[in-house]
């Protein structure tokens, strides 16, 4: 993992030596912190009806070398505004709308997630990406919750980065469809259906879903000194159905998986505050169909990272054969998404340095770079059996990311 080291360091050293300047600091937690949601319930605010607002801007450049994956830019935002009304003590009800913009785009698919010209409809709208927003949320127990419409998605799954790219917060669709949530002394369970594309009868189109499990099994106490964790996750989408035309490859079904173990140190002491580490076994299957030219690969994965200050310092590495992520960065895979290529035996080194501060309950801003050292064995054509060789190739990402979601309280019905 030493080369990983070169500029990139150097980048985030720069970074780093301008946050210090700031003088003050938050958890450097971007996941938890800037995407993800509380879920819980909060039965104080039974009979309360308000106006949320939900906005993450951001600015996320993507300097990629190499045939992985092309660079790109994105400069936007997302924007959600409901009502929302907590008629008991366990249940709350959210209907609005969801808005993505890019600056300077005319117009947007109809919707806008992984592969969407081979399952979604040829329809778009303009001026920005435009969606209903709904959500019904029951308390079932302390521990278990069920969730319908838009459930809680994106990092709030928790999964590890070779299967959910972090940058999906940004710009996928909210994900809709079923949730169940639980939480005890000695696992966090969260299984959900996100339902992505839904056919009529003799659309040209597929119906596609993803269901997903992502479990961690505690074996102490996550403020134990030493904290171990198991992770276990797996996602399968299907795309399919009964009621469209098409005739060719008409069901699809892919899979990833993974398992590992984990441990948190909470140091607690100076400015070190915590360390982890993480070991992960992952696969992918393709059940049915022939979208991607592999069937069936595996990886590992070694993740770590430290919380000094109020940043966190991380890197990992991945190594796997015919490995491949429906929904983790290219990066991370052995499929090329620029051109028609498999790679044998790729490896990804990763550093990457973020930070992020709250100013109050409802702002919060991150900050990240990230640097990717990526490599293999040779590339073989879609279409024949050679191997070429390639160089290796070096990848920059830096982002900036607001989040503001502040309430007004309408009025009480207690």
């Amino acid at each position: 993992m030493l080369n990983c080291l070169p500029h990139g360091f150097f980048r985030i050293s720069l970074l780093l030596s301008l946050l210090l300047s700031t003088g003050q600091f938050a958890t450097a937690q971007i996941a938890e912190q800037v995407y993800s949601q509380d879920y819980k319930i909060n039965p104080e605010r039974v009979g309360e009806l308000s106006i949320d607002i939900d906005n993450m801007t951001f600015f996320k450049n993507n300097e990629f070398e190499g045939d992985i994956i092309k660079g790109y830019t994105l400069p936007g935002l997302w924007f959600q505004a409901k009502a929302v009304y907590h008629p008991l003590e366990n249940i709350k009800l959210e209907a609005g709308f969801h808005s993505l913009y890019f600056h300077g785009a005319k117009k947007y698919p109809s919707y806008a997630y992984l592969d969407i010209t081979t399952w979604n409809p040829e329809s778009y709208q303009s001026g920005a990406h435009l969606l209903p927003y709904f959500r019904a949320h029951l308390a079932l127990s302390d521990n278990v919750d069920l969730v319908l419409g838009n459930i809680y998605g994106g990092s709030n799954h928790r999964l590890i980065a070779p299967l959910y790219n972090p940058e999906l917060n940004l710009t996928a669709d909210p994900e809709v469809g079923l949730q169940l949530l639980y939480q005890s002394r000695f696992i966090d369970l969260d299984t959900w259906i996100n339902w992505q594309s839904f056919a009529f009868r003799m659309d040209t189109h597929q119906e596609a879903f993803t269901a997903g499990l992502s479990t961690r099994l505690k074996f102490n106490s996550p403020d134990s000194r030493f904290h171990v964790y198991m992770p276990l996750q797996a996602l399968a989408q299907h795309r399919g159905g009964e009621l469209d035309t098409l005739t060719v490859n008409s069901v699809q079904t892919f899979m990833n998986g993974a398992a590992g173990l984990g441990l948190d140190w909470n140091v607690g002491y100076g400015a070190l505050k915590s360390i982890n580490v993480e070991a992960d076994f992952l696969g992918y299957y393709q059940e049915s169909g022939k979208l991607w030219p592999l069937d069936d690969g595996y990886a590992y994965f070694l993740s770590a990272s430290a919380d000094i200050y109020d940043f966190r310092v991380k890197a990992a590495y991945l190594r796997g054969s015919d490995f491949i992520s429906m929904f983790g960065s290219p990066l991370y895979g052995a499929v090329s998404t620029a051109y028609e290529h498999v790679y044998v035996n790729p490896s990804t080194c990763f550093v990457g340095l973020e930070y992020s501060r709250s100013f109050g309950k409802a702002y919060n801003l991150g900050v990240e770079l990230e640097y990717y050292i990526t490599s293999n064995d040779g590339f073989i054509g879609f279409h024949n059996n050679e191997v070429r060789t390639m160089k290796n190739g070096a990848s920059f990402s830096a982002g900036v990311y607001l989040r503001v979601s502040p309430s007004f309280l309408i009025k009480s019905f207690r």
